[in-house]
């Protein structure tokens, strides 16, 4: 998971042209808007577009839960790893 998530904060870093931002500067807790990395609505629209295209995993624009998956990149990474693992089952 620790791969995942190193991947995801580079994601973050390059989609919101964080160009201050280091991978090893960004705490996996830490609040991906408001007052933890400042990202904005516009932000977590592209955020979603580089998930679907890295990952191909899809968020919903209206899915209720999107504050959950958004909401830190450790929670990014578990609904993109959970997301992956589901796509897996269904494939077999």
């Amino acid at each position: 998971m620790e791969e995942l998530e190193a991947e995801i904060k580079q994601l973050i870093i390059d989609t919101a042209k964080l160009d201050d931002a280091e991978v090893a500067d960004v705490d996996a807790d830490t609040p991906l808007f408001a007052e933890g990395m400042g990202l904005d609505s516009i932000d977590a629209l592209e955020l979603a577009v580089a998930i679907r295209r890295r990952y191909g995993v899809r968020v919903q624009a209206d899915d209720a839960q999107n504050a959950r998956i958004f909401a830190s990149v450790k929670s990014l990474a578990a609904y993109v790893a959970a997301s992956r693992r589901l796509e897996a089952q269904e494939d077999l």
